[in-house]
C-alpha cells in the first residue's frame, strides 16, 4: 500500500516577534484531501512531535472542502494534536515525503538531520521528495547516498521574494527560498505570483505557492500510479 509522510511545523511565533506563524492550514488539508481522493493513506510528523499551531492568517483561505478535512477527528488528532516523532518513522513505510509551509517552517525545517535523514532514505528507495512553498526549506539540506546536495542540478520551485514582499514578511524571514536553493546547486522556477505553479523534475515534486497545493498532489498522484 502506498503510503506519503507529512512534515508540519512546531514554530508558534515568527522569530525575535510576538506575531504568530505555524502550519499554513491549506498546505495540509487540501493536500490531505487529494490523496484521500487517490485512496492513498498519510501519516503526520513533526520535528518535536505532538502539537502543531496554526498560522492564523490561513484560517483566511478556507473552502469547504479544508474544513472538511480540519474538522475531521483524524487530522484533529493526527495532523494537529499528536504528530509523529521523526524517530517514530520507519522510511520504507513511505512512497513519497511532503513538506508543507507556513512561515514557522523557515526555523525548524532547514537543520533537522532526522528529517533529512527519513527524506534521503525515502528518495534512496525510490520514494518522491515534495514540497509546496515554504515547505522548500526542508528541501534545502538533504544530501542524497554520495553526499551531495538533493537538489543540485534539480529544478525545484517555492515562496518567492516577491510574494514574501507582498506578504509584508520578507524583512522578517531569515533567508529568502531561491538563495538557498541557488546556493545549493538547484534552478530556482518562479511563475506569476500568487498563482498556481508546480514543477516535477525527477522524483522532485515542489510548489510555488499555498495556490499549487493540489498541483504537487496531483503530480505525486501520477508519478505513484
Amino acid at each position: 500500500m502506498k503510503k506519503v509522510l507529512i512534515v508540519e511545523t512546531n514554530v508558534m511565533r515568527y522569530q525575535g516577534t510576538n506575531d504568530p506563524t505555524g502550519l499554513w492550514l491549506g498546505e495540509a488539508a487540501e493536500f490531505v484531501d487529494e490523496m484521500q481522493r487517490a485512496h492513498i493513506d498519510v501519516d503526520y510528523v513533526s520535528p518535536k512531535g505532538g502539537f502543531v499551531p496554526l498560522d492564523p492568517r490561513s484560517m483566511k483561505y478556507t473552502d469547504a472542502a479544508t474544513m472538511a478535512i480540519y474538522e475531521s477527528p483524524d487530522f484533529i488528532d493526527r495532523a494537529l494534536s499528536h504528530t509523529l516523532t521523526p524517530s517514530q518513522i520507519k522510511p520504507e513505510d513511505y512512497a513519497a515525503i511532503y513538506y508543507t509551509g507556513g512561515h514557522g517552517v523557515m526555523w525548524d525545517f532547514p537543520d533537522n538531520p532526522e528529517l533529512q535523514t527519513i527524506a534521503s532514505a525515502i528518495y534512496q528507495h525510490g520514494g518522491y521528495v515534495t514540497s509546496v512553498c515554504h515547505g522548500i526549506a526542508g528541501l534545502f539540506n538533504i544530501k542524497d547516498a554520495n553526499g551531495q546536495f538533493l537538489i543540485a542540478g534539480k529544478t525545484i520551485t517555492g515562496f518567492t521574494a516577491t510574494e514574501e514582499r507582498l506578504a509584508g514578511k520578507k524583512r522578517v524571514v531569515p533567508f529568502l527560498n531561491r538563495d538557498q536553493a541557488t546556493a545549493h546547486g538547484a534552478t530556482f522556477s518562479q511563475h506569476r505570483f500568487y498563482s498556481e505553479y508546480a514543477v516535477t523534475d525527477g522524483r522532485l515534486i515542489t510548489g510555488q505557492n499555498p495556490f499549487s497545493v493540489r498541483a504537487v498532489a496531483k503530480q505525486l498522484i501520477t508519478n505513484l500510479a
